[in-house]
């Protein structure tokens, strides 16, 4: 994906959506540069949203948070909607869904400098789960998953560049990393309190629940 399109989206989106790595955490943002629209100075929309703009406004800016196609999305949060016993609310349901994925997960340890990127490895096989290869960015990890970079890809300069960063690289609560060992490992669940959630959630229920 084109580097301006992904700041395209963010400021569409009127949120920052972590789509470009490192630079997005970084006075180049451009959330910080310029957090307006797309589109002519002085031809861009700003009329009062109507509650369905608003929720597909949310709706969308999850969708591209984490990278997911339409139909993807639209699965997860339908097969949620539909189960009888769901034991979390909601939205925790939906954001489990989400941080569980593979691709996140790899994000998550800093593996990775953005969740496309992960995607892209996880693709291509450079990273096992339980000593596995998996190939699939959707692949839901449970706890006590451990996520390692394949022996094959370790020694490569990416890696080998980022090694000395992870040592100091802060996971959330529900993951552990073993920098030395190019190691990380899910602990527990997330939670609803350490996410800093680019959406609101319910609106995104209300959308799709019509």
């Amino acid at each position: 994906m084109d580097t301006n399109i992904k700041c395209k989206i963010c400021r569409r989106a009127g949120a920052k959506l972590l789509l470009k790595g490192a630079r997005c955490y970084g006075q180049k943002c451009a959330m910080v540069r310029r957090p307006t629209a797309p589109g002519k100075k002085g031809k861009r929309r700003t009329k009062n949203l109507s509650e369905y703009g608003r929720e597909l406004r949310e709706k969308q800016r999850l969708k591209a948070a984490y990278n997911l196609r339409e139909q993807q999305f639209k699965n997860y949060v339908k097969a949620i909607l539909a189960k009888k016993n769901v034991t979390d609310d909601l939205p925790l349901a939906l954001m489990k869904v989400l941080e569980n994925r593979m691709d996140n997960v790899v994000f998550r340890l800093g593996f990775a400098p953005s969740r496309l990127a992960a995607r892209q490895m996880v693709s291509h096989k450079i990273f096992l789960l339980n000593g596995k290869p998996v190939n699939l960015p959707s692949y839901q990890i449970a706890k006590g998953g451990v996520v390692t970079v394949a022996p094959r890809k370790s020694k490569n300069t990416y890696f080998a560049n980022l090694a000395a960063g992870l040592k100091t690289y802060k996971t959330p609560a529900w993951l552990t990393l073993d920098a030395e060992k190019m190691e990380g490992k899910k602990i527990a669940e997330v939670t609803m309190e350490e996410l800093a959630l680019p959406a609101e959630i319910g609106s995104v229920f209300e959308f799709y629940a019509k």
